[in-house]
């Protein structure tokens, strides 16, 4: 199946000063529907930041940021999802699976419309230009900054984003990106070890990751952890007004991580990939290339594209690397499926099923697993009979 860094504002130069009060908007998506948006105008030109929502929040989720960063002199702006808070269309909360993909499918229109709004506002610098999102506004964060070379830094909490997102962030060495989550993330435990993946894989100097103990997942963190607010903000200080970003490229700083992705995202080097892991282990067994998440989702691309044998091996590599994943089974099952190897993906599935009672990922996810196992299971059976 598909601690903490404290910058002083005041030492970053930017004492914070009385920012005009917030202002409500309505903004329309090229197809005509409202989206419902907020503007933090800053009291004299400066930088600007788009900031996006989780799933299940609304823009006032990052109302806390938006204020901070008014008051230090760059400009937001937080904006509804469609389907979400005060925006237009179908809502997103119980819709079927084609509604929702039908939601979805126009938000990256959407957001570039907020996105233009932003960069039109008077006092806005467009070359100096960040995007912040957390859980699904994380890939949403990422595309943006895909689709508008403009985009100087990215902040991103608690989410993931497809291979062609990672494969942006590991090339665009010019875009620092800050990440944080909480280890009792209820959404997944392993958030905080996929932020720093991130941090790494980015490669430039200025990138951070902030991890905390509790705060539950993405933005939800600001409630207890109001430092996170000023952290998020001294960041965007530093690469937006202090050092711009873009302005001098930075060499990247390699690690284990860059040079393990480079090996594993190029088309026929998932083997190169897993002798490079094995060799790293053999040095150092704790050593950290990649979390499980990352290489699932690639495994599932080169499935998709035909690279089948690439994608057995990367799924054989997850099985090893996170031996108590019930998830990293199935997803192998399914590799072996692919090249017809049905005694094979049985024994994954098993494997699954034998995993999952102690499997760390929430009970809704383990649920719906194990409903999907049971069945391959059974089908697999039945073929052998």
């Amino acid at each position: 199946m598909n601690r903490c860094f404290l910058l002083l504002l005041f030492g970053a130069g930017l004492a914070f000063a009385q920012a005009p009060q917030p202002k409500d908007i309505d903004l329309s998506a090229p197809d005509g529907t409202k989206l419902r948006a907020t503007m933090f105008a800053a009291v004299k030109p400066g930088p600007g930041v788009l900031l996006l929502h989780m799933c299940n929040t609304v823009r006032k989720s990052w109302e806390p940021v938006a204020k901070q960063l008014s008051q230090s002199g760059i400009h937001a702006l937080t904006v509804d999802n469609r389907g979400f808070g005060e925006s237009g269309g179908p809502r997103f909360d119980g819709a079927t699976p084609e509604t929702l993909k039908q939601i979805q499918d126009q938000w990256p229109a959407d957001f570039d419309a907020a996105y233009q709004y932003l960069l039109s506002q008077p006092g806005v610098d467009k070359n100096r230009i960040a995007v912040g999102g957390g859980s699904c506004g994380f890939d949403n964060a990422v595309k943006v900054a895909e689709r508008h070379p403009e985009v100087k830094a990215l902040v991103l909490l608690a989410g993931n984003t497809d291979p062609d997102g990672m494969n942006f962030i590991f090339k665009r060495t010019d875009i620092p990106i800050f990440t944080a989550a909480a280890a009792d993330d209820q959404y997944n435990a392993s958030f905080p070890q996929l932020m720093e993946w991130f941090r790494q894989l980015s490669g430039n100097p200025h990138s951070k990751t902030v991890n905390f103990a509790d705060g539950r997942h993405g933005t939800e963190i600001f409630g207890p952890h109001p430092e996170l607010v000023s952290q998020i903000t001294a960041f965007l200080i530093d690469v937006l007004v202090t050092s711009p970003a873009g302005a001098d490229v930075p060499q990247p700083r390699e690690s284990g991580v860059r040079e393990f992705w480079a090996l594993a995202n190029h088309p026929g080097d998932a083997e190169k990939a897993a002798h490079m892991y094995h060799d790293a282990r053999t040095k150092d067994p704790k050593v950290f290339l990649f979390p499980e998440a990352p290489i699932n989702l690639l495994a599932y691309a080169r499935l998709q594209s035909g690279d089948k044998q690439d994608a057995v091996e990367l799924f054989k590599l997850n099985t090893e690397a996170f031996s108590a994943s019930a998830n990293a089974q199935d997803s192998l099952s399914d590799g072996y499926l692919a090249i017809d190897s049905k005694d094979l993906a049985l024994a994954a599935e098993e494997k699954c099923l034998q995993l999952l009672p102690e499997d760390p990922s929430n009970a809704e996810f383990k649920a719906l697993l194990k409903q999907q196992a049971e069945k391959k299971v059974a089908e697999l059976k039945a073929q052998k009979k």
